[in-house]
């Protein structure tokens, strides 16, 4: 069941051949779509790819983490995480 994941080269040849679209224009496609969520996703937006998911910036609280090696807690500042909630049709394809 594991496999490895597909490349960006591969996923750029499928979405070619599955667009009926030259490599180049499908490479440039997939740069542009990861650029529109990155920047979206960045500014504290969110981006739903139908059938796939939704992407979006979440803010993480303050809080104490403990050094796996030595045991010491230590104040970890707030900060940001993008957080991907994967969509019901992927879900059902994947256990169907």
């Amino acid at each position: 069941m594991t496999q490895k994941p597909m490349t960006k080269t591969q996923l750029v040849a499928a979405l070619a051949e599955a667009t009926d679209l030259d490599k180049a224009s499908a490479n440039r496609a997939l740069e542009a779509l990861t650029d529109i969520v990155t920047q979206t996703v960045a500014e504290g937006g969110a981006v739903t790819l139908p059938g796939l998911g939704k992407f979006a910036c979440r803010a993480r609280p303050e809080r104490m983490v403990r050094n796996p090696s030595t045991g010491e807690q230590i104040q970890k500042p707030a900060d940001r995480v993008a957080k991907v909630t994967i969509a019901k049709a992927l879900k059902d394809v994947i256990n169907a």
